[in-house]
């Protein structure tokens, strides 16, 4: 068992459904991630703005590959042409399925 840190680290709301459909792809891609809950309101997400100048969850930090991105959609595809098969639409979804919180 490994005692360092996860190269991933989820910033997400608790019941957010795009956060969510990341959380999904993580586990269907058996990958280790830390989750960084933000706070509910937009003004207050001060974390998220420095590090994707957005303040919009979900939002990932990949220190394995240097990558930092937000937008649920965006992260899937992400996700899964670096960890998975290459196909993004595994999980069901399409990318243009939406906006994020």
């Amino acid at each position: 068992m490994s005692t360092a840190e996860p190269a991933i680290t989820l910033y997400r709301l608790q019941a957010c459904p795009y956060c969510e459909r990341v959380v999904r792809k993580l586990a269907d891609l058996d990958l280790d991630y830390e989750s960084r809950f933000v706070e509910p309101l937009h003004s207050e997400r001060n974390v998220v703005a420095r590090l994707t100048n957005k303040r919009t969850v979900p939002a990932i930090v990949d220190e394995q590959t240097g990558v930092t991105m937000s937008e649920s959609a965006n992260i899937v595809e992400y996700l899964e042409q670096t960890y998975g098969d290459g196909s993004a639409a595994a999980d069901g979804t399409s990318a243009a399925a939406g906006g994020d919180d």
